[in-house]
């Protein structure tokens, strides 16, 4: 299969609708189609086909009990494909949809299976993105929408990200340039009493409670062995994803320990003949000693760390490194959204000093 590649400017989608037209041709019938959201790149396929969805899972290698978000563009579609809408998920909507957050409720029958991951629930969300908007509106209103990438390796916040993983592998791909936050949407499930964040996100813990009162945490978020036997109810709740080629490690503790515990491994994998990555802050940068430094930002800015993330453990595979090391990341607004991501890419593999 030949993937064609278009560029569209978000800030201009009324000059390539011709573009968008036929993304959304290829999407109704039975087509997959890349595309950017403000979150990461979507892999999108027809979420009322089964054979679309059956095709997502195929082109990413993704396991087929990991359910798929519905991507909507209108508050009337959600209607036809769940059963109920709590008046705390009506608040929570209005508060931030359109925007970087999926619902989970129970599903009506025009959903099927293929795309929930064999549950009776349903993920759905609606996101801000202008192309997203305008080529979930082209596709008919409901497109299901997986990460762009393979399964398991780092989220794609790039065009490029899609290509080397997904070219040859699907119809389209649409370059809407760098996203802007660079981690998933934050989930709550509210087929629970109390609204549960199944994935942190942008929107984090302290937002949904000035809306809802009382938020409960799903413990696997930071937890490697919370769930494990638990049907995964969200996408990234069970399987290891966002993992680089190479080895990595967190290391957590005081500053000071950190930088002299992430130097000395450093130095004894280099001393090995091994190629060494560090992911490090602004302010922490220049103390490391290593063949591959990343300054994923300032801690004062924890969306700058959280928009290159990902785009960091893409470059270590393509710069070859075989063991990183990072930081720990605990900043104050989207602190677990990275942690999330970043134990997950790791294994878990965590040192404390």
């Amino acid at each position: 299969m030949k993937t064609e590649l278009v560029r569209v400017d978000p800030a201009r989608v009324e000059d390539s609708l011709d573009a968008i037209r036929r993304g959304g041709e290829i999407l109704k019938k039975g087509g997959l189609v890349a595309f950017p959201t403000e979150t990461v790149y979507g892999l999108g396929g027809d979420a009322l086909n089964p054979e679309a969805s059956k095709k997502i899972y195929a082109a990413k290698g993704r396991p087929s009990d990991n359910p798929l978000i519905v991507h909507i563009a209108d508050l009337d579609h959600l209607a036809p494909i769940v059963k109920r809408v709590p008046e705390a998920a009506k608040k929570l909507a209005q508060a931030y949809w359109p925007g970087p957050l999926t619902m989970i409720f129970e599903k009506t029958d025009l959903v099927p299976y293929e795309t929930s991951g064999g549950l009776a629930t349903v993920a759905v969300r609606m996101p801000v993105h202008p192309v997203a908007a305008a080529l979930i509106e082209a596709a008919g209103g409901y497109i299901a929408a997986p990460s762009a990438n393979t399964s398991g390796r780092p989220s794609p916040t790039l065009a490029q990200h899609v290509i080397e993983d997904l070219d040859g592998k699907i119809d389209m791909i649409i370059d809407g340039g760098q996203v802007d936050i660079g981690l998933e949407s934050t989930i709550v499930d509210f087929t629970e009493e109390v609204p549960v964040i199944l994935r942190p996100g942008y929107i984090n813990r302290q937002m949904l409670e000035e809306v809802l009162g009382e938020v409960k945490i799903d413990p696997g978020i930071l937890d490697a062995n919370a769930n494990k036997g638990i049907r995964p109810k969200a996408p990234g709740m069970r399987y290891r994803h966002y993992a680089p080629r190479c080895d990595l490690t967190v290391v957590e503790g005081r500053q000071e320990a950190v930088v002299a515990k992430i130097n000395e491994l450093s130095k004894k994998a280099r001393k090995a003949g091994r190629k060494v990555g560090v992911i490090a802050a602004d302010e922490t940068r220049q103390l490391y000693r290593a063949d591959d430094i990343r300054d994923i930002g300032s801690r004062t800015e924890d969306e700058t760390i959280a928009r290159h993330l990902f785009e960091i453990l893409r470059d270590f595979d393509a710069d070859g490194v075989e063991i990183a090391f990072s930081e720990s990341f605990d900043t104050p607004r989207m602190g677990m959204a990275i942690m999330n991501r970043l134990l997950k890419a790791a294994g878990h593999q965590v040192i404390h000093v």
